[in-house]
């Protein structure tokens, strides 16, 4: 196994993804490439909380979105989980609204995930805000997962 891989709500979001613009059909293009090619070589998890995403989410694809993470184990939302997502939204690290990114980044740091993986790049994936991230992770002694697209975890056997 390649490290703990945390499976956020974007991921079967964009797998799913119907739209016809360039940006949204390389972004499929590349999470279906992963999914289908490399998830194997990693030990993949999620949470309840991405379920509750798209069970609440209005869009053609949700059941679909939901199938595809039927057999993803999902970690547990511990105490004190409430926490660090308080902690993180009164650093600035997340935004308030939605709490969904701080609880995503939340778990998978408890969890120490290896990898977060997202098409988050505003919140989540972004490099501009990894030392921050990194900062109140040390501060509360917690594990910082690489926080990644798909095409950051492209890899395998034909690499040079």
């Amino acid at each position: 196994m390649s490290g703990r891989v945390y499976i956020e709500t974007t991921i079967p979001s964009v797998y799913y993804d119907t739209r016809d613009d360039a940006e949204t059909i390389a972004r499929r293009s590349w999470t279906r490439q992963w999914w289908d090619r490399q998830r194997h070589d990693y030990e993949i998890v999620t949470s309840s909380a991405v379920l509750e995403e798209l069970q609440n989410g209005e869009f053609d694809s949700r059941e679909n979105c939901l199938r595809l993470l039927d057999d993803v184990p999902l970690l547990p939302v511990e105490r004190g989980i409430g926490e660090v997502v308080q902690t993180y939204v009164n650093h600035h690290v997340m935004p308030a609204n939605p709490t969904g990114d701080a609880l995503h980044l939340a778990l998978a740091s408890h969890h120490k995930c290896d990898f977060l993986l997202t098409w988050n790049c505003r919140h989540l994936a972004n490099a501009n805000k990894f030392s921050h991230i990194r900062a109140i992770n040390g501060l509360l002694g917690l594990f910082v997962p690489n926080l990644v697209t798909p095409l950051e975890l492209f890899g395998g056997e034909d690499d040079v």
